[in-house]
């Protein structure tokens, strides 16, 4: 290992305790990656605009036992099936499933079926990301979700992630999260991280979804206040599926979602749009890559971001044609909105494009609100703050209205709400 690779301590040693050799083998691979490539530094490109400073300084202890927590209202309301995973461990899962629907605890990886020991691991990539070489070394748990093929639920499965902090210490979670959509299969989504106290979670999260099958997966990242958040999602979709992805970004001191998706099939509909809401100093950082492998995919993706106080928003989306993926059709925008004069947004769209027979777009702006827009609504009576949380309200509702099922599109509206009658009505100028 060079002397110059810096890496959190593993709080505990995963191979102590044996398991089956398949994990063993993913586990001793994922150790001897992470400890060559290191945390990223200033210098990885892709991390330029996020600096890890305080996270490398942690001397992390495990996360363990109950991570109290209570569900938005608005998510709560929701006709779900809902899944606890607390601290990196399955703690609860429903008693009762729809026909077709499987749900199993990795806790406990020498038992888990046939499927899993076949797709654990099989989307997300170690080699370049080291977070999720940590995760793939140090998960204790999680959960993998199987929708059987022409399965259709008609309520949403709620996942509910929570991780809680150590007595003057910081906790660190890994959780693991499969997820398999079978060929013609239908399902919704929706994941939700947050916590309590001081900590790191560090979830990843692997999507596979088959041939003419469709996932709508919406994510809510509310973690506390001086949490640290570094997530990873990875989706492989097959021949005529969709995807329909959504984040809204409120919690953590500093927080970074990373989305990877490949396009492995043709005629493949993948959608992947979010909302990110910063106030103090906290840092937002959304990144995405696309990967259009075959002919006739079509993606598409809107990322909007609302900042106050001296918080900073960062977004990178990336576009990859390859050669063989004709009649793509790709559009990429970023939105950024400054409520602060201390704000700050870095934004990075990019199209890598191969193929000659495409039709390809990305865009980003950054600005602040509409004076006229505001003058308008003042003019008739409406008070500045008043004026002002409308304008943000409908720039980020906007964005939420991409939500596909609408009781999460309502609740995600609600959340989303809430915030801003916290924060921008009030929020420097």
């Amino acid at each position: 290992m060079s002397t110059d690779v810096t890496t959190l301590p593993l709080v505990t040693d995963p191979l102590d305790d044996g398991g089956p050799d398949w994990l063993v083998a993913q586990r001793r691979s994922a150790i001897a990656r992470y400890r060559q490539i290191g945390l990223p530094g200033a210098r990885t490109e892709a991390w330029k605009f996020t600096g890890l400073n305080a996270l490398k300084a942690l001397q992390p202890v495990a996360a363990e036992g109950p991570a109290p927590t209570v569900l938005p209202a608005a998510l709560a309301e929701l006709d779900r099936t809902e899944i606890r995973v607390a601290n990196g461990r399955a703690e609860s899962l429903p008693s009762s499933l729809p026909g077709g629907v499987e749900i199993v605890s990795l806790d406990d990886p020498a038992t888990v079926p046939g499927w899993v020991r076949e797709s654990l691991g099989s989307v997300s990539s170690i080699d370049s990301h080291p977070f999720a070489a940590l995760n793939a070394a140090q998960f204790t748990g999680g959960v993998a979700i199987r929708i059987a093929r022409g399965v259709m639920p008609e309520a949403p499965i709620l996942l509910s992630m929570a991780t809680s902090g150590g007595d003057g210490a910081t906790a660190i979670a890994h959780p693991r999260v499969l997820v398999v959509v079978e060929e013609g299969a239908s399902a919704d989504l929706v994941t939700v991280h947050q916590g309590t106290g001081a900590y790191m979670a560090n979830p990843v999260t692997e999507i596979i979804v088959g041939a003419g099958a469709r996932l709508s997966h919406s994510v809510l990242q509310a973690e506390a206040a001086e949490a640290f958040h570094v997530a990873m999602t990875s989706v492989r979709l097959a021949d005529k599926a969709t995807y329909d992805g959504f984040v809204l970004a409120t919690g953590a001191r500093l927080a970074r979602h990373e989305v990877r998706a490949e396009l492995a099939g043709r005629h493949i509909d993948y959608r992947i749009n979010g909302v990110y809401l910063g106030a103090g100093d906290q840092h937002h950082d959304l990144t995405t890559f696309i990967d259009h492998a075959q002919p006739h995919g079509a993606s598409h993706e809107m990322v909007k971001g609302v900042l106050t106080g001296r918080s900073r928003g960062v977004f990178q989306g990336k576009i990859l044609v390859r050669p063989n993926a004709q009649k793509t059709d790709g559009f990429q925008m970023n939105r950024a909105l400054l409520l602060s004069r201390d704000a700050e947004v870095d934004s990075k769209p990019e199209l890598e494009i191969y193929a000659d027979d495409v039709k390809c777009s990305h865009g980003a702006t950054v600005g602040e609100l509409d004076d006229d827009q505001l003058f308008y609504l003042m003019a008739r009576g409406i008070p500045k703050a008043r004026a002002r949380a409308l304008l943000v309200e409908a720039y980020v509702l906007e964005a939420i209205a991409l939500i596909a099922r609408i009781p999460v599109r309502e609740a995600f509206t609600v959340v989303a709400a809430d915030w801003l009658s916290r924060h921008v009505a009030g929020a420097e100028e």
